[in-house]
């Protein structure tokens, strides 16, 4: 699924990643920028993601800021760990679907340079096709779904972050 965002960080400098000073989850974790806080404790924050893939994606953030996965510390690193754990529980019975997709980027396909995973909830093309398909035509290859859907991403509405945000809270 990343595969699309992979093209505008190919040629990227590394020495982009180091020192970075107006990180946006930190802000968020400082509150200086709003967000649909899921779950939360003295190491790590859940929100949900402002241009989601699918509802109920979700952000894991570790509060310290770090930029690599490879130099997390250990505390973090297992607070985020049980902190995925709960918020992909809350995800699964808040929107009833068991299956979900983990996903932790390192540079490579990072649009912020804070360590931080994914807990996206996979697609339900057999409830909901992205669109509908005709008696005549083929079916949608993997790759066509994936695009389709990345394109068909918007910005996550503030009502619907607040009752959504509300759903897993619940749940935790």
């Amino acid at each position: 699924m990343t595969s699309f965002l992979i093209k505008a960080h190919e040629n990227r400098a590394q020495s982009s990643w180091n020192g970075y000073k107006d990180c946006a989850f930190c802000r968020i974790i400082k509150d200086e920028l709003p967000s649909f806080r899921v779950f939360e404790n003295d190491l790590v924050v859940a929100v949900l993601d402002i241009l989601p893939l699918r509802k109920g994606h979700t952000l894991v953030i570790p509060k310290a800021h770090f930029s690599r996965l490879s130099e997390l510390p250990p505390e973090y690193a297992a607070a985020v760990g049980l902190a995925v754990t709960k918020v992909a529980h809350a995800l699964t019975q808040a929107l009833d679907n068991t299956a979900l997709n983990v996903v932790c980027n390192q540079e490579y396909a990072q649009a912020v340079p804070h360590v931080h995973y994914h807990v996206i909830p996979a697609p339900t093309f057999g409830k909901q096709p992205l669109t509908p398909v005709a008696k005549d035509t083929e079916p949608l290859t993997m790759k066509e779904m994936h695009q389709r859907e990345f394109d068909g991403r918007t910005e996550l509405d503030e009502e619907e972050g607040e009752i959504l945000a509300k759903q897993i809270r619940s749940k935790l």
